[in-house]
Order: C-alpha cells, then structure tokens, then sequence
C-alpha cells in the first residue's frame, strides 16, 4: 500500500557559515539579523547584508525559521543542535573510522583531553550500553 503522504525531504546539512549562526541561535535563542550581526561581528568582521542573504538562503534551505510578526523579524533554528551533531559525527565516522563510532571516540579522546566530568559521563554511557 502506498502512502498518500510524500516523504519530506531531508534537511540540507548546513555549512561552516551557516553552522556558526544555528550555534548562536542554538545558544542565545531567537534573534533578530542585527543581533546575530553583532555575536558574529564580535568573533570576526563580517557585514551586516552578508548576515542577512545567508539567513534568506538558511531559510529557504529550511535551516531556519522567520517570525514575521514584530518588525525586525527574529530567526530561530529549524534543526535541533542535537540532531546537526549526530549527522556530522555519523558523517565523520563513516568517512575516516569505517562507521566505527568507538573508533571515532578513541581518536577524539587521544586529540584532547577529557575532564573528569566528561570521563565520568563516558563511564557511565559504557555501563549502560553493556
């Protein structure tokens, strides 16, 4: 039986640009474009209609949303933190540990150090998984 409803298509996986915007959204909440103009601004120069075409094009790619309802318009994330990051790390895993995400966490680990808090988390995702 065939269903009447169509799959939605899946999100376009955002790019380094359009990443570090989700990640202030993602932190701060909705903003407006001058608000994400200026948490940008603050780590690298950029202008202020580079900020606004990139969201016009996140928006078509459904990577945000626009509330239209107040006059400067406020952008929200469309895709969960959560969800970009399994897609990136699924991504990496498969490109560089032949889908081994133990290996890809081995490799993580020996690049950086882990705190105790992180190890502890770890340890306890390993007593669950077992």
């Amino acid at each position: 039986m065939v269903s009447s409803m169509a799959k939605k298509p899946a999100t376009p996986k955002p790019t380094e640009s359009e990443l570090e915007l989700l990640s202030i959204l993602w932190e701060q909440g909705p903003l407006t474009v001058r608000e994400l103009y200026e948490a940008v601004n603050m780590g690298r120069p950029v202008v202020y209609t580079g900020v606004l075409k990139l969201l016009q094009i996140m928006t078509e790619k459904g990577l945000v949303e626009r509330d239209e309802r107040e006059r400067a318009h406020l952008y929200r994330a469309a895709v969960s933190q959560a969800d970009t990051e399994r897609r990136f790390l699924r991504e990496l895993s498969e490109k560089f540990f032949a889908g081994s995400a133990a290996q890809l966490a081995l490799r993580a680990l020996q690049i950086e150090r882990a705190s105790d808090e992180e190890l502890e988390a770890i340890r306890q995702l390993i007593e669950k998984r077992t």
